[in-house]
């Protein structure tokens, strides 16, 4: 069987854009059909995601274009990706990207990305970023669009649980509104035991950072404890 990062590449790669528009005016994006985008993922999870141990699924809700959605990295903003990751590429890194600058200071907390990367995978429930009019948009902003992306959530997740073979105790959701549907997904599809909430990243920075130690410490406790 290929490694987890030819798995991982395999997965993204050929995720499937839905059948047809979807209602709003909201428009899908697979970021992994750009072959710049292509290369850099393959870069992190050649040097991340090599080792076939099993990890953790931690999922937020679905890539956004300053981060996951440029980079193909989930929650990895340029910024991130060069200093911390070590990856090398030619993204504008003039923007730093919320969620990614809370995400990397307790992967940090956690020992770094090699440490964290061994024993956690990062990634969202729906894996193609979403936009209308141009902004980040929430495959939950509108229950028209979660119904229509229903199906092609039910497969992202059976397929990242089954094909990166990550384990089923447990499952991470960041973000409480995410956490609901990670929480009925779940119910359909028993993939995981347990699902564990924490708030989203860009909730904690946008509107909690005057409390960024006490919220950095809260995530290295909780994933900390999930730790074999």
């Amino acid at each position: 069987m290929p490694n987890f990062a030819a798995r991982l590449l395999h997965l993204l790669s050929s995720f499937p854009l839905p059948p047809a528009p979807l209602p709003g005016a909201v428009e899908v994006r697979g970021s992994f059909q750009d072959p710049a985008v292509a290369a850099i993922l393959t870069q992190f999870a050649q040097k991340y995601y090599v080792a076939d141990t099993q990890r953790v699924g931690i999922f937020g809700i679905n890539p956004g274009r300053f981060g996951g959605g440029r980079t193909g990295v989930a929650f990895t903003d340029p910024v991130a990706l060069t200093t911390i990751c070590g990856i090398t590429h030619d993204l504008p890194k003039q923007r730093r990207e919320l969620s990614s600058e809370f995400v990397y200071k307790f992967i940090e907390a956690l020992g770094g990305p090699a440490a964290f990367y061994e024993h956690f995978f990062l990634s969202s429930i729906y894996p193609l970023e979403l936009t209308h009019a141009g902004k980040n948009y929430n495959y939950y902003d509108s229950s028209a669009v979660t119904k229509a992306l229903w199906p092609d959530m039910r497969l992202s997740l059976t397929r990242q649980v089954k094909e990166l073979d990550l384990r089923r105790d447990v499952a991470v959701s960041l973000g409480r509104r995410n956490g609901e549907f990670l929480a009925k997904l779940n119910a359909e599809l028993g993939l995981f035991e347990r699902v564990e909430v924490l708030d989203h990243p860009r909730f904690l920075m946008q509107y909690r950072r005057r409390y960024l130690a006490e919220n950095v410490a809260r995530y290295v406790e909780v994933l900390g404890s999930l730790l074999k």
